[in-house]
């Protein structure tokens, strides 16, 4: 049977261990990558800051985790700099919807240009044009230039379950089942009107579905 070694006085007492402080922004930094799953460069994005200075910032916080976990230390969380994520109004957000032509693309993977609509308090007060790169599924980088621009939600026809999980990723919700020209199904959207499938995409994987 398994005996466990009695810890050393010296060694574990609480003067050789000093209890561990994780300041705001260590906090904020292990929530988005290690709670939410976002990528470095989204939770970068989330923070206001530059993708090496997240990268830091984590890499002090998981190592401070582990010297609670390994040698029992006590965790306390408080003070150092926060950098909360705002994004404009309390009541504003972006939406992009893949299209072609002014309608909505039903294969995500394969849209001319996206979308992007500006949100304030419900309505629509700004539209803008993304152009697609030449496959623009969840290999091509997209998603990060959409997180970039401060889109948060995507509106899709049809989209594999791979691309999904990028975004996702990058912190913009994917709705799926949107249909017709794109303006009115961005208001039908706004309005409450239901429009989501739930369906994946059977036929296109978008090029990693399998991964």
């Amino acid at each position: 049977m398994f005996q466990p070694i009695a810890a050393s006085p010296g060694i574990d007492s609480p003067k050789a261990s000093p209890e561990v402080v994780l300041g705001l922004d260590e906090f904020e930094a292990l929530r988005l990558a290690d709670h939410l799953g976002l990528y470095q460069e989204a939770g970068a994005l989330r923070m206001g800051i530059s993708r090496p200075t997240f990268a830091r910032i984590l890499d002090e916080a998981r190592h401070k985790l582990a010297l609670v976990l390994v040698e029992g230390r006590a965790l306390r969380i408080e003070g150092g700099p926060a950098r909360p994520y705002v994004e404009g109004a309390p009541n504003t957000m972006k939406i992009a919807v893949p299209s072609k032509d002014g309608i909505v693309d039903a294969h995500f993977g394969h849209c001319a240009y996206f979308s992007v609509f500006t949100v304030e308090e419900g309505a629509i007060t700004e539209e803008g044009r993304l152009e697609a790169p030449e496959a623009c599924g969840c290999k091509s980088g997209i998603a990060g230039e959409l997180a970039r621009l401060g889109v948060k939600r995507l509106l899709a026809g049809n989209i594999g379950e791979g691309a999904v999980r990028v975004l996702t990723s990058y912190g913009i919700e994917v709705l799926r089942g949107a249909s017709g020209e794109v303006r009115p199904a961005v208001e039908d959207y706004l309005a409450g009107k239901p429009f989501a499938s739930g369906a994946g995409c059977a036929e296109h994987h978008e090029g990693c579905e399998h991964h």
